[in-house]
């Protein structure tokens, strides 16, 4: 095999990889944009290495990617924009490849939008062992080989990471159809003023999360059922100035995101706004408002691809 057949063959095996490595990046960063960043970092480390003394690929790759992973979350940068109250998960249309595996619970739970941001409580190294274990079943050796930590390690960590993941969670997973229902009568109950059903459909701890359309330095949090309801009426009612501010009327659609509920506002197949909703116990726990282009990026590629899987709730909000 000459030099130019061996290097496309070599790039065949990494794109081969490609999505899994986004996948893993993603539930390590939370974020698509920089998911996407680390693989293909990754995918110059693999251009530049000595391909003959790599063995075993995908375990090359995984260590290289999730390394990357970790350089970003211990950088000042990151840990200043984290810190300073302005982070939110980047939020994914299900069926989107970065999702997967999804194939058993601690998979599907573990690209939650609710345990991605629980995931900011977790040491960088808690982090890699629990989505390394719980996401893609690698053994603790195999983790310990990745981190560059002894198995006990790998152990401890895992056990400190599932501690406080399961401390914080709010309920197991909900039928799709049910959790659908309870989000699109949040938004009916809203959109028309009934307060009262609306706190009847929250949790008696309920907060909601906003990231002010990326107008503000940092999120705006509702920590009171009362709140959560007013700030969903005032947000979910129709307006001429809103109108304008989104460049002319929107279409409302009801549909998934991150194995969760979610309220999308298109405007031309063009997301600029969705409201995604962890329910517990078949009422709604946490409500998050995300409007700020630069995390909706990747939703608005896969919604103008894929679009809806239904008509909308409204055609002209």
């Amino acid at each position: 095999m000459d030099g130019a057949a061996a290097d496309r063959f070599d790039t065949s095996r990494f794109e081969a990889s490609r999505d899994r490595l986004a996948s893993l990046a993603y539930r390590l960063l939370g974020s698509a944009t920089d998911a996407e960043d680390a693989v293909q970092d990754a995918f110059l480390h693999w251009q530049s290495a000595d391909r003959r003394r790599i063995r075993v690929p995908e375990a090359w790759l995984t260590k290289v990617v999730t390394n990357l992973c970790l350089d970003r979350l211990r950088s000042a940068r990151v840990r200043r924009e984290r810190t300073a109250g302005a982070w939110l998960p980047e939020p994914l249309l299900d069926g989107d490849p970065m999702l997967g595996p999804a194939e058993t619970a601690e998979q599907r739970e573990s690209v939650s939008l609710a345990v991605l941001t629980l995931m900011e409580r977790l040491s960088p190294p808690e982090r890699a062992v629990y989505v390394l274990r719980e996401a893609f079943s690698y053994r603790h050796a195999e983790i310990a080989e990745i981190l560059g930590i002894t198995d006990s390690a790998s152990q401890q960590h895992l056990h400190r990471a599932r501690r406080r993941v399961t401390a914080a969670r709010r309920g197991g997973e909900v039928d799709p159809a049910s959790a659908r229902r309870v989000a699109e009568e949040f938004f009916a109950a809203a959109s028309s003023g009934h307060t009262e059903r609306l706190v009847e459909l929250l949790t008696d701890d309920a907060t909601a999360v906003t990231d002010g359309a990326g107008l503000t330095s940092g999120l705006l949090r509702y920590d009171t059922p009362r709140d959560v309801a007013a700030i969903a009426r005032s947000g979910f009612r129709s307006t001429a100035a809103k109108r304008r501010f989104a460049g002319g009327p929107l279409t409302v659609h009801s549909a998934h995101v991150n194995g969760a509920p979610a309220i999308l506002f298109t405007r031309a197949d063009q997301v600029v706004g969705a409201v995604t909703f962890d329910l517990a116990h078949g009422r709604i726990a946490t409500v998050r408002g995300i409007a700020a282009p630069a995390r909706l990026t990747r939703l608005a590629e896969a919604w103008r691809r894929y679009g809806p899987d239904a008509p909308p709730l409204i055609a002209r909000w």
